[in-house]
């Protein structure tokens, strides 16, 4: 039988948890023996008597856990110190591997096979395993939340026996996932929305939630890889900070949201283009993790500068660890069960394009090539 284990999340503000009652009921369907570390749920609501009622095995020791699951869910990378896995074991989660390279070389080094979510190709049939996409659209949500409350006006447009308050003017950037739910979230507060992709083709979505899409330069595209935005050119980057910059001159709040799969997140608004902006704004910068689409940005911390306030959440789905942690736990399951094969056993098929584009160690190597250069390049010569 398939030993799956939950430890709890050990990394600073992390509220989120890899498995819930309802997967964990499904887990057990399928014929896996589930352990749960005791409080693992605790900080998204989902409590012990809830995981043990779902089948799970309460454990009050998370190094017995590590040490003998065939399989470990995770929300973040693991920490050296948290536990190690045995040679065979799978590792599934949010993985980091850019930011991580001595814990992919332990993982290779260990003969641990890992799938990072943040590599899940965006093909049709991964969609149920998109982890990225699932939390990013919280963070958009509860970005528009973050700007509506510490912008000091209205959203909506007012009509008052004391006059009417004009609504407010909310700049997005970046149309992907995080950027979409930040459209849609601003337009329900009665915001007057632009938004502003490198990619034409979401033109057509943007006006479907009533945004309006703002028009750049197309010298060259912007579409990427599986739907991503792809990095642009220098020249491409100062054309449109040019044409942004008159509309974030004018903006009440602006989101940004624009990112490309391991590379720094591109800078769209310089020092200068904030101090272009009204007294009185303010940015939410969703790419800070990554190095910020503001030049201002600090992760986790708020910048107020010329009257501008810069906020740099590093981890909004975190703030709503319930909901984000409903989502991500099915996510995690859908990428789980395609390495069951029909007898409810491990079975790594690196033929299948949803598992290969999703690993990250295997058989004691680094298989993602990115990250394998990554790792080249660092070792001197």
């Amino acid at each position: 039988m398939v030993k799956v284990f939950v430890p709890r999340e050990r990394r600073p503000g992390e509220t989120r948890v890899a498995a819930t009652p309802e997967t964990v009921r499904r887990m057990v369907k399928l014929g896996l023996e589930v352990a749960v570390e005791r409080g693992a749920g605790e900080a998204s609501l989902f409590h012990d008597a809830e995981f043990a009622t779902a089948g799970a095995h309460l454990l009050d020791d998370p190094g017995a856990g590590w040490e003998g699951a065939d399989v470990v869910l995770k929300v973040t990378p693991p920490d050296a110190a948290e536990g190690r896995l045995k040679p065979g074991a799978v590792l599934i989660g949010f993985l980091a591997p850019y930011r991580h390279p001595d814990m992919v070389r332990a993982l290779a080094a260990g003969n641990v096979t890992s799938l990072a979510l943040e590599l899940v190709p965006r093909v049709t049939r991964a969609q149920p395993m998109d982890a990225l996409s699932s939390q990013a659209s919280i963070a958009g949500y509860k970005a528009v939340l973050l700007a509506a409350w510490r912008l000091p006006k209205y959203f909506p447009l007012l009509m008052t026996a004391a006059g009417t308050i004009k609504p407010a003017r909310v700049v997005i950037m970046g149309a992907g996932v995080a950027g979409l739910q930040a459209i849609a979230t601003a337009k329900r507060l009665g915001a007057v929305v632009e938004v502003s992709d490198i990619r034409a083709a979401v033109k057509e979505q943007v006006e479907s939630l009533g945004g309006k899409f703002i028009e750049l330069p197309q010298a060259e595209s912007g579409e990427g890889q599986g739907g991503y935005a792809r990095e642009m050119g220098e020249d491409f980057l100062r054309r449109q900070r040019e044409i942004v910059q008159r509309h974030l001159s004018q903006a009440d709040a602006v989101i940004t949201t624009a990112l490309v799969p391991g590379r720094p997140a591109p800078r769209l608004i310089t020092a200068d283009m904030v101090h272009a902006m009204r007294p009185g704004a303010i940015i939410v910068d969703l790419a800070v993790e990554q190095g910020g689409n503001c030049e201002l940005s600090q992760a986790d911390r708020e910048v107020v500068e010329n009257g501008v306030t810069i906020v740099g959440p590093s981890n909004l789905a975190a703030t709503m660890p319930h909901d984000s942690s409903l989502l991500f736990a099915r996510n995690v399951l859908s990428l789980l069960q395609l390495l069951l094969d029909k007898e409810g056993k491990l079975a790594v098929n690196t033929e299948d394009e949803v598992i290969a584009g999703s690993l990250l160690t295997h058989a004691g190597q680094v298989v993602h090539k990115p990250t394998a250069e990554l790792l080249a390049a660092e070792v001197p010569v």
